[in-house]
């Protein structure tokens, strides 16, 4: 998938350790790393010590579907989830909605479910007594 200097496969440790890692430190996608006792740890120049937030490769892909899910107004593509589960190459729809369906923007019904809410609760206007007049 990638090649190293010689024109071969590149190690997975190397990808991670010289690539993915100091590009989430660099990129702020990163934690303080901290001692046992709390305290944050500090670098030879007094700053404080930071991991990248993800260890794998497998995490670009979860980043690449939460841009093709999220909104446009988000930053994201906003794409349909049949669209999204072409992409990522997933057999079925169940395992991309499985997997990512929280992802997905949900309307607000809010005042869809009020109004129902309204007509179905309707107090009840049948007069407790009827008067017959002769």
């Amino acid at each position: 998938m990638f090649p190293n200097g010689a024109g071969h496969v590149e190690n997975h440790g190397n990808i991670v350790n010289r690539g993915l890692t100091p590009i989430q430190v660099t990129a702020g996608v990163c934690t303080i790393v901290k001692a046992a006792d709390g305290k944050i740890l500090l670098d030879d120049d007094g700053e404080p010590v930071k991991e990248a937030k993800y260890s794998g490769m497998h995490a670009l892909r979860h980043f690449y579907a939460s841009w093709c899910i999220n909104r446009k107004v988000d930053g994201g593509l906003e794409l349909p989830a049949k669209v999204v589960q072409e992409r990522l190459g997933h057999f079925s729809i169940t395992m991309t909605l499985d997997t990512y369906g929280h992802l997905f923007p949900r309307g607000d019904d809010t005042d869809e479910l009020a109004a129902a809410e309204q007509n179905f609760f309707v107090p009840d206007k049948t007069p407790t007594k009827t008067s017959f007049s002769k």
